[in-house]
């Protein structure tokens, strides 16, 4: 498991967690990379500091054995990294926090029905199907006809995550 440091075309930073280097380029390639603030798909990586460990013996640059600094306790443990490739680790801020636990609370009260989403809520709306909570996408302007029409709908500050096999 590799750990980046990313950046989306809008400016939000976040850090992801990928199986490998050559997952992380393979997933951005493929466009599966998206920002978790915004959704942009244009994410690439940030510059971030090398995690360097030094041996047990590590000996300074005037021949005297290092001193690890000592850290303090943390109160609890840290989480242990997110399975999977492309999952947001921690959010940064108050914001992407916000977003997360929306998206949390969203993903486990709904269905997501995918690409089919305007043809669900419309026949909700009909009453020719039975009423639910739904999330899904949809084309701007098939969202703005369904307004036109009516059906309740609201865009959501993320896209929805993609499941693999």
């Amino acid at each position: 498991m590799i750990q980046y440091s990313l950046k989306c075309s809008e400016g939000h930073s976040f850090d992801s967690w990928f199986q490998s280097a050559a997952a992380f380029d393979k997933l951005a390639a493929a466009g599966l990379v998206s920002c978790a603030v915004c959704g942009g798909a244009q994410v690439e990586k940030a510059i971030m500091a090398p995690r360097v460990r030094t041996g047990r013996k590590a000996v300074s640059a005037v021949g005297e054995p290092e001193q690890q600094a000592a850290r303090p306790a943390a109160p609890e443990a840290a989480p242990a990294p997110p399975a999977g490739p492309g999952v947001l680790s921690r959010p940064a801020g108050k914001v992407e926090q916000a977003i997360a636990d929306l998206r949390k609370k969203i993903e486990e009260n709904s269905d997501y029905v995918g690409g089919s989403f305007v043809q669900e809520a419309r026949a909700m709306h009909l009453g020719e199907a039975p009423e639910r909570a739904i999330h899904g996408e949809a084309k701007l302007e098939d969202a703005r006809e369904l307004i036109e029409e009516g059906v309740p709908v609201l865009p959501l500050p993320f896209r929805p995550g993609r499941k693999s096999n």
